[in-house]
C-alpha cells in the first residue's frame, strides 16, 4: 500500500496561511511568518535544517488544491504555471484539485501537473497509481489537507508549530475527523517545533 505523507507548517493559534490569500500575497497576510523556520531566517538550526529534510523528501506523486496551485478562480483565463517558476521542487506528477478542467502542464526537472475534476478521491488513486512503491505527498492547501485527513488516507503527519499568532486565515483542523495517531520523532528550535506522526495501527 502507498505510503502517504503530509507536512504542514501551523501557526500557534492553528493556521496555515494568513486570511486575504492573493497573488501578492500567496500564503495570505502575514502567512509567511509561518514558514521562515525554512526560508532563511537566520536563527535557524539542525533541527530546522533535518525538518526541511522531510518536507524536501522526493515522492512518487503529490496531491494539492487549486489555491495551492494559482490565484485563478473560475475558469481559466492565463497561461498560469504555478508559483515556482519553470522548475518547481516536486520532481514528479501532481494532481491538482480543480472544478474546471485544464490540460496537463509539463514542467523542466520531471514535474507534471495534472487537472482532476471528479474529486479528492480520484485524485489520490491517480496519484497512489502513479506513485507505488515511491509514496504520495499531500501538499496542501488547508482545504485538501481536510479532505485527506477526513478520508483516513494520511500515514505520516508533520506539524511544524511557530510561535507566531495569525488571528485568522486558513486552517487543517476544522469539522470532525478523527487522528490516530502518535508522535515518533519531536525537534525544537527558536523558530518553531516540529512534530512527526506516525498511524497507530
Amino acid at each position: 500500500m502507498t505510503d502517504t505523507t503530509c507536512h504542514m507548517s501551523i501557526s500557534l493559534d492553528g493556521f496555515v496561511a494568513g486570511p486575504d490569500q492573493s497573488r501578492e500575497n500567496p500564503l495570505g497576510k502575514r502567512g509567511r511568518e509561518v514558514h521562515g523556520w525554512h526560508l532563511g531566517d537566520e536563527r535557524a538550526n539542525d533541527a530546522d535544517e533535518k525538518a526541511k529534510g522531510w518536507l524536501l523528501r522526493p515522492r512518487g506523486a503529490y496531491v494539492m488544491g487549486r489555491n495551492m496551485f494559482g490565484p485563478i478562480r473560475g475558469e481559466w483565463d492565463e497561461d498560469w504555471r504555478g508559483w515556482w517558476g519553470p522548475e518547481p521542487p516536486y520532481h514528479a506528477p501532481v494532481f491538482v484539485l480543480t472544478h474546471h478542467a485544464h490540460e496537463p502542464i509539463e514542467m523542466q526537472g520531471g514535474t507534471s501537473f495534472h487537472f482532476v475534476t471528479d474529486g479528492f478521491g480520484a485524485a489520490y488513486a491517480r496519484a497512489c497509481e502513479t506513485a507505488g512503491e515511491d509514496g504520495v505527498d499531500i501538499a496542501g492547501g488547508a482545504s485538501t489537507v481536510r479532505q485527506a485527513l477526513a478520508a483516513g488516507v494520511i500515514d505520516e503527519l508533520t506539524i511544524d508549530i511557530v510561535p507566531v499568532l495569525l488571528g485568522a486565515g486558513e486552517r487543517i483542523f476544522e469539522g470532525e475527523a478523527a487522528l490516530a495517531i502518535e508522535p515518533v520523532e519531536v525537534l525544537h528550535s527558536p523558530l518553531a517545533t516540529h512534530i512527526r506522526y506516525r498511524r497507530v495501527g
